[in-house]
C-alpha cells in the first residue's frame, strides 16, 4: 500500500505488477500493457479489487486506489462532485508518471470511469463499466440520495450496510457478503455522504457512450437488483466496441462473488485493448 499527497488530500492507492507483484515499481516499458486501474463503489474502499490484483497482477500493473472519503484516503465533507473524483484518479496517474491506461469501475466506480472519459478520453485505453448504469438522476433519485447522505451523518453506517447487504451480494454468495458488510460498516459516514451527494448531481452519460473510441467491456450479475441486466445490455448496445458478460450466480458484486469468471472476463477485454 502506498499514499500521495495530491489535490490537497492523501490518497491512499496500491500499484501491483510483475510475476511476484512488486509494489510502487517504475512504470514498465512501453512493451508493457497499459495499466489497469480499478474503481471502487460506494461505500467500500480499494480492497474490493483484492481478487483481481492477485490475478491480473502477473501480467499488468494494477493501481486501485482509495477514492476521498473512503478507506485511506482523506475524507472530505460536503459534496465531492465526480468530476473531483476523476480529477483525483487523473492526479495519481500523473505522480505515477503514466500517461496512458485501462480504465474500470463498479457500480458508483463504473459512473466515475465514465466522467474520466468526459474529462480526458485521451489517456484511457479501454473502458470497463460493471454494475453500473448511465443516466443522470431522477428528480425522486437525487431526494433519495440525499436523504440517505442525511441517514449516513446523524446514524452511522450500521443501518445502511444491513439494508442493502443482501442487495449487495447475493444471500448465498456467504463468504462474499461477509466481506463487503465489513467493508460497508468501515466506511466514513461523512465521505460516504459526500460521494452521495455528488452522485445525486452527476450528468447523464448515455450519449457519451456512443462515442467512446476504445474497446470497452460490460459485466454484471445476473441477481444485481441494483443495475439489472437491462441496463448493461442498453450500455452493450450503445457503445461502438463492446462485450456483454452476465455472470450467474452473482449479484451486485460479481468481481467478489464468482472473481475466476469476471477475472476471465477482464483477461478477455485487456487482450483486446493489447
Amino acid at each position: 500500500m502506498a499514499t500521495a499527497q495530491l489535490n490537497g488530500i492523501t490518497i491512499g492507492y496500491d500499484d501491483t505488477h510483475g510475476e511476484t507483484g512488486t509494489p510502487n515499481t517504475p512504470n514498465p516499458p512501453n512493451t508493457r500493457p497499459h495499466p489497469l486501474v480499478l474503481v471502487h463503489g460506494h461505500p467500500f474502499d480499494r480492497s474490493m479489487w483484492a481478487p483481481q490484483r492477485t490475478e491480473l497482477a502477473a501480467t499488468h500493473r494494477v493501481i486501485t486506489p482509495d477514492l476521498r472519503g473512503y478507506g485511506e484516503s482523506t475524507v472530505v465533507p460536503g459534496t465531492t462532485g465526480f468530476a473531483t473524483f476523476a480529477e483525483d484518479i487523473a492526479a495519481l496517474m500523473d505522480h505515477l508518471g503514466i500517461r496512458e491506461f485501462a480504465l474500470g469501475g463498479l457500480s458508483m466506480g463504473g459512473q466515475i470511469v465514465m466522467e474520466c472519459y468526459r474529462l480526458f478520453p485521451e489517456r484511457i485505453t479501454g473502458l470497463l463499466l460493471a454494475d453500473t448504469f448511465p443516466a443522470a438522476e431522477s428528480p425522486d433519485g437525487k431526494v433519495a440520495r440525499n436523504s440517505s447522505a442525511d441517514r449516513l451523518l446523524a446514524e452511522g453506517m450500521k443501518g445502511y450496510a444491513d439494508e442493502v447487504r443482501d442487495k449487495m451480494v447475493a444471500p448465498y454468495n456467504t463468504e462474499a457478503s461477509a466481506y463487503v458488510h465489513r467493508m460497508m460498516l468501515a466506511a466514513p459516514p461523512e465521505g460516504a455522504a459526500a460521494a452521495l451527494r455528488g452522485r445525486a448531481e452527476r450528468p447523464d452519460y448515455r450519449d457519451l457512450l456512443t462515442r467512446v473510441d476504445v474497446p470497452s467491456l460490460v459485466v454484471v450479475g445476473r441477481d444485481d437488483a441494483f443495475t439489472p441486466v437491462s441496463d448493461a445490455e442498453a450500455m452493450h448496445a450503445a457503445l461502438p466496441d463492446s462485450a456483454l458478460h452476465v455472470i450467474e450466480s452473482a449479484a451486485h458484486m460479481p468481481n467478489l462473488e464468482r472473481p475466476d469468471e469476471f477475472n476471465a472476463a477482464v483477461r478477455a477485454w485487456l487482450a483486446r485493448i493489447s
